[in-house]
């Protein structure tokens, strides 16, 4: 083997200089390791598909419509606006705890921003919500810290939710509406 191989090297070097062969294989390994950096890029997200040019078509008959129809009015149906923030109640009775929990919170920011309390921002996290909420209303400090760790816990810490957790958020997201007021 080692013999064979000395000799294809050899026959490789008297063909091709040893200086452009090394140039040669500096280029691969230039080219490789950009390719290998940049993977993602280069990688065609989807396949181009080549597709036969589309037949004409014969114009299609139209039905004459019918006159005896024609008097009747569709019967008018009012659809309710889906709402896009669902129910806390809804979601805890079909067993979505953890969404149940988040939407209490949720609520509960609302409230408080409504009460002047907090101004969230987008990216502020729940643990500074609940500092601004000890700075600015004091007496709802430690039900909104308990809240805001209840709610780590469950929607960062993937904890399973069970239907303590949400009894528990909702005494809790009721002790911060209750300093303030009650709901708004």
């Amino acid at each position: 083997m080692t013999r064979g191989y000395d000799a294809w090297i050899a026959d490789v070097l008297d063909v091709i200089p040893g200086r452009t062969l090394l140039l040669g294989l500096f280029l691969i390994t230039l080219v490789g390791s950009v390719l290998w950096y940049s993977f993602p890029a280069w990688v065609p997200r989807r396949w181009p598909s080549f597709r036969l040019p589309a037949l004409p078509r014969l114009p299609r008959r139209r039905r004459k419509k019918s006159t005896s129809n024609s008097d009747q009015k569709p019967p008018s149906v009012r659809v309710k606006a889906p709402s896009f923030q669902p129910d806390a109640n809804v979601l805890a009775s079909e067993g979505r705890y953890d969404e149940a929990i988040r939407q209490r919170l949720r609520d509960t920011v609302i409230d408080l921003t409504r009460a002047g309390v907090v101004s969230p921002e987008p990216g502020t996290t729940v643990a500074e919500l609940a500092d601004v909420t000890a700075l600015n209303q004091p007496v709802a400090a430690p039900a909104m810290d308990a809240a805001a760790a209840l709610f780590s816990e469950v929607w960062y810490g993937r904890r399973e939710a069970g239907p303590s957790h949400d009894e528990h958020m909702r005494r809790l997201t009721d002790e911060v509406r209750s300093s303030l007021g009650g709901p708004r």
